[in-house]
Order: structure tokens, then sequence, then C-alpha cells
């Protein structure tokens, strides 16, 4: 029997505002514990929320990039619960009147481009962080009352693979429009698993089953490969699945039972009372649009068409933004094939080595274009190209600065050049007597005693000329 999955996934993205949702404290990753709180985020009695204008842009941003339904009527609800993080002891979120609904988010798979539709994407804070130790719990409420947005997609999404090019299309999308910086380590970008199967051809769905506790996009694909996996042995030991909420172990790469979910949880959600419904207006819309940024897509078919490079390269250099725009500013002032080139394998063979990303390059795009050009020039050879490179990622130097303290110019003069190749050819009969009869590559053992005798410095296409000329008239 043949078993089809069924996921969806629910993603919360912490938004990169300077101060917190409904107060003024900062959202400052890795502060002390309980440094970033006041009377507001931690539920002080008499203290009124004031809704951050910076959140519902963001929102907006984000449903204008996937095409989602704009809600110009939105409201804040109560979600009440218990927890020991959880200071009202209710969360502020959304629920019959979200902010956004509808869209998608386009990923590309074996089938070419597809997309993925969404059910909803709605504003909330977040709340606290409870540390466990071998006697106690303690609780940090930094985090309570950082700005999120719920992304839950429509059960739509059928392999592990397409959840994890999900989350990177994701992931690349909040990035490129600045709303958050999608560091699954540190938290700000979390997704839960919602995952069932049915036999082939079946369309009533099974039993779902939650997963959670996945810190990246490759323990996401791992947890629904292994829960594929166990559901079907379930079914096909004919026993029952249960409903439950089970977390991945990144150890062993398996999900375990965390708690039974037979039914709903009853949150009585009601519209919170100290917030005003969220009002958009045309022009602010209007305002949120015009600031929008060229999406990866976007960026990706443009790359391809105005720089002629592969989609491979491509797909590699708009996975940052920062990496894109990189590149196009190298490649608006050199050759756009050498700029690839040199961004691809040179910058970042070098950045990943130091396990550094294109934000902490000391090279200015400028000077990289700089130094393109002056091998295109033939003022100094690719060998010394790689050099001098070398010398601009440890100091951030220009390459002109660099050739000059380390006189480093090709050797263009053919008096210097021809004393060389003299004596390369009187050092080396044998090899002349290979090159008359007829060994052409021999060429190349000339080229290589000119450039040791020259240190890499004489122009190569002066060398090549001068090798053809001489061994010609010998």
């Amino acid at each position: 029997m043949e078993f089809e999955p069924t996921i969806g996934l629910e993603v919360h993205i912490q938004l990169l505002t300077d101060s917190k949702i409904f107060c003024s404290c900062s959202t400052k990753f890795g502060l002390l514990p309980n440094e970033n709180v006041c009377p507001i985020c931690m539920g002080m009695p008499g203290v009124l929320p004031v809704l951050n204008k910076k959140v519902v842009e963001f929102a907006v941003k984000l449903g204008l990039a996937l095409n989602c339904n704009i809600n110009k009527y939105s409201v804040m609800a109560r979600k009440n619960y218990f927890y020991p993080d959880l200071p009202k002891n209710y969360q502020i979120s959304q629920y019959e009147l979200p902010i956004l609904t509808g869209g998608y988010v386009e990923i590309e798979d074996e089938n070419g481009f597809t997309k993925i539709p969404l059910e909803r994407i709605h504003i909330e804070e977040d709340a606290g962080k409870t540390i466990h130790t071998h006697d106690s719990s303690l609780v940090d409420f930094n985090r309570t009352g950082v700005p999120l947005l719920e992304i839950v997609s429509k059960p739509a999404i059928s392999t592990p693979r397409q959840a994890y090019e999900y989350l990177r299309s994701l992931r690349r999308i909040v990035r490129y429009l600045g709303i958050c910086d999608g560091n699954m380590e540190e938290g700000s970008l979390r997704c839960d698993a919602n995952i069932s199967i049915k036999p082939k051809g079946q369309t009533e769905l099974g039993t779902k089953v939650e997963i959670k506790n996945m810190n990246s996009f490759k323990h996401v694909e791992k947890a629904l490969e292994y829960e594929i996996e166990r559901q079907i042995q379930i079914v096909m030991d004919n026993k029952e699945i249960v409903q439950e909420t089970r977390l991945f172990d990144e150890k062993t790469f398996t999900t375990k039972p965390m708690r039974s979910k037979e039914e709903a949880y009853e949150y009585r959600y009601f519209p919170d009372p100290d917030l005003v419904p969220i009002v958009i207006e045309d022009n602010f819309l209007e305002l949120i649009k015009s600031d929008l940024p060229e999406l990866p897509l976007q960026k990706f078919n443009r790359f391809i068409k105005t720089y002629n490079i592969k989609e491979e390269d491509a797909k590699t250099l708009i996975e940052s933004k920062e990496l894109a725009d990189f590149y196009e500013e190298v490649a608006k002032k050199s050759n756009p094939k050498s700029a690839l080139s040199w961004v691809l394998t040179e910058t970042l063979g070098y950045l990943n080595k130091d396990n550094k990303d294109i934000t902490q390059l000391l090279i200015k795009p400028d000077d990289l274009a700089e130094l393109i050009n002056l091998v295109e020039n033939n003022v100094i050879s690719g060998k010394i190209a790689k050099e001098v490179f070398a010398k601009m990622y440890e100091t951030g130097l220009s390459p002109k600065i660099i050739i000059e303290k380390e006189n480093l110019t090709l050797i263009q003069d053919t008096g210097i050049i021809e004393k060389a190749l003299d004596e390369a050819i009187a050092n080396n009969p044998k090899a002349v007597e290979q090159y008359k009869a007829g060994k052409k590559n021999t060429i190349g053992f000339f080229v290589g005693a000119v450039m040791k005798a020259t240190k890499g410095k004489a122009d190569p296409k002066i060398v090549n000329e001068l090798i053809i000329k001489k061994l010609g008239e010998i």
C-alpha cells in the first residue's frame, strides 16, 4: 500500500523592531535575564498596551510580498491560557479577524516552481522563556512582548523536501524585506509542523501529529522523514495513530511524545478591550507598496537575463540580499562574467574558510571591480591578482595601493622579457628541438620559465608573442 503525507507548517518570525509590540522595552537579543522588562510586558495591573505601528507596517509588507489579502480591518484578541512564562495568563494575538489571509510562498522543487498556499498570517506577542535546571525552573521575561508574525500554511506540502524549500524561500523573503533576520538558532524564526498520512488516492486526511523543537531547516526535513516512516509503520501494523504533540530529538533524528492532543484547546478568544481595531487606510498601504524591495525570485530572473548567468549561479547569489547586491555592484563596473567568478570562487571561498558571511567582508565592491579591470587591461596577471585579492581580503585596502606597495605591475618592457626568454632557450635545447619537431605545447614550458624568471610579472601576451617569434626564427 502506498501512502501520501500531508504537511502544514506554522512559522513564527520575530520582527526586527527596536521596541516590543506594546511597550518601549528593547527587543535586543542576548542581554541578562529579565533586563528588558517593564510593567506593561510583565502584565502588571492597571497598565495599558499601545500597538507598535512598525509591527503593522512589517505585517503589511510581508502580505504584499506573499500576495495575501490585506484585511483593512483586523482585531487583536486575548488567547487565554496559563503557562509559567506568560505573566498575564493570556497572550495578545489575533483570531477571527487576522491582518492577512490567503497568499502563497513560491518554491522550486522537482516539478519546477510550486506555489504553497497560505491560510493566514497574524500578529501576536511572544511569551517568555523557561530555563530548566536539574532541580528548578527559571523564567526569563526578556522575550515577553517581542512582536511576532505567525505564518500558517494550508496542509498542501507533500514532501519533507518541499517543507525544507518552503522555509528557505520564506526566510529569504523576510530577510529581503528587512523585517526578520531569519536566525533559527536565536529563535527569531521558529517552525512547528503538522503531519498526517493517508492511502494514495484517498481524499480524507489522516490523524494529525504536531512536531516541535526543530531549530534548523535540515531538522524540519529529518523530523518529517522520520515521522512519515513512523506513521506508515503504525498503520501497517494495524494500529491507530494517536493525535499528539511530539518533540524532535536532534541527536537521534527521531520524534518522541510530548503530550496527547485528543481534543482542541479552548483558549476562549475574545477581542482585547484595551486595544482598538487595526484600520489600514489606502494611503498607508500605498506608502508601503512604494517601499517594497526587489524580491528574491524577481532578482533571480533578472540576474539570468541581465548578466547572462546560469540558474545555479543565480540561486547562490540571491540566497543573501547582501551577496546579490555585492555582486551587482561589482558587475556594473567590470566584466559581469569575471565578476561572477571572483565573487563565487574567490570571495565566497575565503569567507567560507573563515566561517564568515558577506557582511563581514572588508573588500569594497568598487575595489573588487577595479582589481578585475586591472586583469582585463593586462596591468596585472591573473596570478598576481589572486595575491592582491588575498591582501585585500586581509586589509580592506584598494588594489592600487597594494600593487604600488608591493611593486606588482606587469613587466611590459620587451627588452627585459626577451632577455629572460633568451636564457630559457639557451638553457633548454631539448625543449627547442621538441618544439621544432611539432610539439607546440612546448610553448607552455617557455612561458613558465619566463614567468619564473620575472616572478610572474611578465605580460603574458607579450611573452607568448615573443616565444612564437623567437622559436620560429631558430
